[in-house]
């Protein structure tokens, strides 16, 4: 590169010391092989020495005046009191580096690693790696083959691992592999998924920042928590445990000793201390599912645990220490929550710095053969028996559920239990075209009564009596049906592909929306009183 190059170098109490006897120069010594070099002219050379160097260095200083006189060498003292201590080399090298004013778009910068302690040579390529040293690391050697012995030969290092093809090679397979064990080892299609779990991955390793999960309940969102920690904990980034808790659960008083543990006596029937789940996290992983089920006042709590790292029991005057990585998932709209006033607007902007919302089932049909492929080895594992479709079987199970008939109300949850009713029945370890017909009109039932309650009433639920009874029953069936589709999607869009799932493939521009919302206007409806 153009301007110069600027090399920064320790004295070698040692191996630059010979004395001043004149075969000096049959000697090898770093620093005046570093400005030997025919095919490198260092054009500055800042020499670092400590009390006791000070004499070697202006020595050292003189030679290499004698080997290249283009090379002006600045003396610095750095005086390390244990040159094995690491805070302290550590320290004085960093401050000196920020004394210094280094200009990257005109000079090239070296850092010489030859001499010093191995603690200084690796505060050396830590101050380089965080670019606080912003150049590469060069490092000598004497070469046996060159009879000059005082030239010796160098090494460049440049910390940059993108521009070495091989290492690039081997990270890109480990994150290819990191993002397989994300998804479980299943093939997934669906790009905007694979986008998703590729950063999923990187944020995993790279940062201990609170992540929220969100999506329809069943998308997966504990699943991946789960593969989140192990991936951590494969890499040694973690000591601790994963600890997962489902916030609709935690219900009145109970919720804040079970977070954050209690004291003996500090309510009644609290007989011994407990740890609770924040402090059993301590050094892992703590999964708040549902987190929008938390009540105000343990969201405060929480938000003073995140940020502080410590909080006090329930009837503790004492505080204590937990340092663990929150992943949270909710099926909820948290930012509706917060207009509301259901939840905390400063503990949403905490923890949503990473948030990506899983997409549902019907969203990911591409990727529903290769699921169930899956769902059927989990059985295997967990049986020990292998069960297997016949082909028409499999290809009618497929065709069924990537159609528009299955809505996957209760996303991977049904499919899982669809495939384990289907390997459950089997017999003879065969999955048959009978046993795929019995189990969609199963799954079909389900979804049009969910829970055992009929869904021929939902108009009921936003039309006034008074209106119903104007409507043609046409009307009423037709309305109820397309009531029950909303109420399934997240949004406009989403809803009218399935309600427009033929028209719309023969229409040169798509709005979906708009024709839903027009539909909806007929009757005095809109989509923000559905949802």
């Amino acid at each position: 590169m153009g301007g110069k190059t600027i090399a920064v170098s320790l004295i070698g109490s040692q191996l630059d010391f010979v004395g001043k006897r004149v075969d000096r120069w049959a000697r090898w010594r770093p620093n005046i092989s570093l400005c030997s070099q025919e095919d490198l002219i260092i054009d500055e050379l800042h020499m670092l020495h400590d009390n006791h160097s000070e004499r070697l260095a202006n020595n050292v200083a003189v030679d290499i005046e004698s080997v290249s006189p283009e090379t002006k060498v600045s003396l610095y003292n750095v005086n390390f009191q244990d040159p094995w201590d690491f805070e302290e080399v550590y320290s004085k090298l960093y401050d000196w580096c920020q004394q210094q004013s280094f200009d990257t778009d005109q000079n090239d910068y070296l850092f010489h690693i030859t001499t010093g302690t191995h603690v200084v040579q690796i505060c050396s390529f830590l101050l380089t790696e965080s670019r606080h040293f912003p150049g590469r690391l060069i490092q000598t050697s004497p070469d046996k083959y060159n009879k000059n012995k005082s030239v010796g030969r160098v090494q460049i290092i440049d910390l940059d691992l993108s521009k070495y093809d091989q290492l690039a090679t081997r990270f890109d397979g480990e994150h290819l592999e990191g993002k397989e064990f994300l998804k479980g080892g299943i093939q997934t299609k669906n790009v905007n998924f694979n986008q998703l779990i590729s950063q999923i991955e990187k944020v995993a390793i790279r940062s201990s920042d609170p992540m929220l999960l969100t999506g329809p309940t069943g998308a997966g969102k504990s699943q991946l928590a789960t593969r989140i920690f192990q991936l951590k904990k494969r890499r040694s980034m973690l000591k601790g445990d994963l600890v997962s808790v489902n916030c609709a659960t935690l219900k009145g008083e109970n919720a804040m000793a079970a977070l954050f543990g209690h004291t003996r006596g500090a309510f009644t029937g609290a007989q011994k201390e407990r740890s609770g789940y924040l402090l059993t996290a301590n050094k892992g992983v703590l999964f708040l599912d549902e987190i929008g089920e938390l009540g105000i006042e343990e969201q405060a709590m929480l938000l003073h645990a995140i940020e502080n790292k410590s909080f006090h029991p329930v009837g503790s005057d004492k505080a204590v220490e937990s340092d663990f990585q929150l992943i949270a998932g909710t099926n909820k709209d948290l930012k509706s929550e917060v207009a509301k006033g259901q939840f905390r607007e400063d503990l949403l902007a905490r923890i949503n710095l990473w948030t990506y919302k899983l997409p549902a089932l019907k969203e990911r049909k591409e990727d529903i053969p290769a699921n169930i492929d899956y769902e059927i080895e989990v059985y295997t594992q967990k049986n020990s028996q292998r069960v297997q479709f016949n082909k028409e079987a499999k290809e009618a199970f497929e065709k069924f559920a990537v159609s528009a008939e299955a809505i996957w109300s209760g996303n991977f949850r049904d499919l899982s239990s669809a495939i384990t009713r289907l390997c459950t029945l089997a017999d003879s370890s065969r999955i048959s075209i009978d046993d795929v017909q019995e189990e969609i009109e199963r799954l079909k039932s389900a979804w049009e009564n969910p829970a055992g309650r009929s869904s021929d009433n939902l108009i009921a639920k936003y039309l006034p009596a008074h209106k119903i009874s104007e409507m043609d029953q046409f009307d009423i069936q037709q309305l109820n049906y397309v009531l029950s589709v909303c109420l399934r999607h997240s949004s406009m869009a989403s809803a009218g592909r399935e309600l427009f799932n033929v028209s719309r493939t023969k229409k040169a521009q798509v709005n979906d929306s708009t024709r839903l919302q027009k539909y909806l206007n007929k009757f005095g409806l809109r989509w923000s009183l559905i949802h």
